[in-house]
C-alpha cells in the first residue's frame, strides 16, 4: 500500500489564486447566511399574519362582509337606553315657532338619551303646492315643516323619526322624498316606509326600529302576517328590536285600549292590543305607540313593556289642546343586551296653549297613565312610581 500523497490546497488544485479562493468562500458564506435568515422568517408568526392578510384581501366582498357581520354579532354587546316621545311637529308652515332652535329647551334635560325616537306627525318639505287637501277642504289636515327643521330635531337629540302615520304623505311622493333626504342629511334614521327597518348602533349593540301604521303606503299594521315577517327580518339584523305603532282611535275620549278593532272617522285604525302582542311574540323587545293624540296605559306582556300611546309631544298651534290632549310624557327605557327589561322612567309633561312641552311637577300624566293601566289590563298594567320609575306588573 503506497503512502498517501500530500494534498495541495484547493486553490492550487483548481489553479486559483489565493485572492480568488478567499472571495469565493466569502460569497458561499454570505449565501448560506441569507438562506438561514429567509428560512427563519418563513417560520416566524409574523409571516403567518401577513399571509393571512393577503388571503383576506382575495376573499370576495360578500364573504368578507359576512365575516365582518359575524364578528359584529359575536362581539360582546351592551345595554341600551332610548327616550321615546309621541306626535311631533314644530308647527305648520307658515305658522312656525319664532325660535325653533330653543323651542324644546324646557324639556331638553328630560329628553337626553343616547337615542331619541319620535313620531314625525307631518312632512319635512319646502314644496307645499301639492297638499292632499283640496282648496275647499273643511275637515282635512296637512302638516309640514321646512326641510331645515331636520337639523333642529337632530340638535334636540332625535336620532330616529317615524314616517308610519296618516300625515307622512300629506304632500305626496315629493314630500316623502324631501323628508327622507332631509333626515338623512341631518343624521337622523327614518323608519316606517314600506319595508323600511331603521338600524342604529349604541356602543356595540345594534337596535332595529320597525314602525307601522294602518296604511298601505307605510309598513301596514293591518296585515299581521307581513308585519310579523318584517319583525323577523329586523330580528336577524339586530340584537334588539323595537316596534312602533301608530294605531287606535283619536281624540280626548280615546284614552282607553279597547282590545278590539278601533276606527276614526270611518277609517280602520287596527286592534292595537292584538298587534302589540303579536309584535312581542314575534321577537320585539318593546312596543311604543302614539296616534290617538292622548296618553294611554302601559301593559306588561310576557316580560316586555307595551306603551300604547305617548300622546302629543310638540305641535306649536296645530294640535288640539286642553284636558287629556295637553297631557304628555317622555318614556326613557333601558334594555339589556338580550332585549329584556332593565329599567324605565316616565317624565310627566304638560303642553301649553300653543303646544309647547314643559316638565309637569304635579305628575298629572303619570297619574292618568296609572289609572288607565290599572283599568285596561287586568293586573298586567305597569305602575309609575312618584319618582317616575316604572315597576313592571310582576315586580
Amino acid at each position: 500500500m503506497s503512502p498517501p500523497r500530500h494534498q495541495a490546497p484547493a486553490h492550487q488544485r483548481r489553479r486559483e489564486s489565493p485572492e480568488v479562493y478567499r472571495r469565493r468562500r466569502r460569497v458561499a458564506a454570505l449565501g448560506l447566511f441569507t438562506a438561514l435568515v429567509i428560512f427563519g422568517w418563513l417560520l416566524s408568526p409574523s409571516f403567518g399574519e401577513k399571509s393571512s392578510k393577503t388571503k383576506k384581501a382575495l376573499i370576495p366582498s360578500t364573504t368578507a362582509q359576512a365575516q365582518a357581520n359575524s364578528t359584529t354579532t359575536s362581539a360582546p354587546s351592551n345595554p341600551v337606553t332610548i327616550a321615546f316621545v309621541g306626535d311631533s311637529i314644530l308647527g305648520n308652515s307658515p305658522t312656525l315657532p319664532p325660535d325653533p332652535n330653543n323651542y324644546l329647551s324646557p324639556v331638553a334635560a328630560a329628553l337626553k338619551a343616547p337615542n331619541v325616537f319620535g313620531n314625525l306627525e307631518g312632512v319635512l318639505t319646502d314644496n307645499a303646492g301639492a297638499s292632499k287637501c283640496g282648496s275647499n277642504s273643511s275637515n282635512c289636515y296637512a302638516f309640514h315643516n321646512p326641510v331645515a327643521y331636520a337639523q333642529v330635531f337632530r340638535q334636540d337629540g332625535f336620532t330616529v323619526m317615524n314616517a308610519a302615520n296618516n300625515h307622512s304623505h300629506d304632500f305626496g311622493s315629493q314630500g316623502v322624498s324631501d323628508e327622507t333626504a332631509a333626515l338623512g342629511a341631518a343624521g337622523i334614521t327614518q323608519s316606517g316606509l314600506p319595508g323600511q327597518i331603521a338600524l342604529v348602533k349604541e356602543g356595540r349593540t345594534t337596535i332595529a326600529f320597525v314602525a307601522f301604521a294602518p296604511y298601505s303606503n307605510t309598513n301596514n299594521l293591518l296585515d299581521l302576517t307581513a308585519a310579523k315577517a318584517l319583525i323577523a327580518q329586523a330580528k336577524a339584523k339586530a340584537q334588539i328590536v323595537v316596534v312602533y305603532m301608530h294605531a287606535g282611535a283619536e281624540g280626548a275620549s280615546a284614552t282607553h285600549v279597547t282590545g278590539a278593532e278601533e276606527s276614526y272617522v270611518g277609517e280602520d285604525r287596527g286592534n292595537p292590543q292584538a298587534f302589540a302582542h303579536m309584535a312581542i311574540d314575534a321577537g320585539a323587545a318593546l312596543v311604543v305607540g302614539s296616534g290617538p293624540h292622548v296618553l294611554r296605559g302601559m301593559e306588561w306582556y310576557h316580560g316586555h313593556l307595551i306603551a300604547y300611546s305617548l300622546g302629543n309631544f310638540v305641535g306649536y298651534q296645530n294640535f288640539g289642546s286642553g284636558g287629556a290632549l295637553s297631557l304628555s310624557g317622555i318614556l326613557t327605557i333601558t334594555l339589556k343586551t338580550d332585549g329584556s327589561f332593565a329599567a324605565a322612567r316616565f317624565t310627566s309633561l304638560s303642553l301649553s296653549g300653543i303646544n309647547q312641552p314643559f316638565v309637569d311637577s304635579s305628575g298629572a300624566s303619570s297619574t292618568l297613565v296609572n289609572q288607565l293601566s290599572s283599568q285596561d289590563f287586568a293586573g298586567q298594567g305597569v305602575s309609575i312610581n312618584p319618582d317616575g320609575s316604572i315597576s313592571p306588573a310582576a315586580a
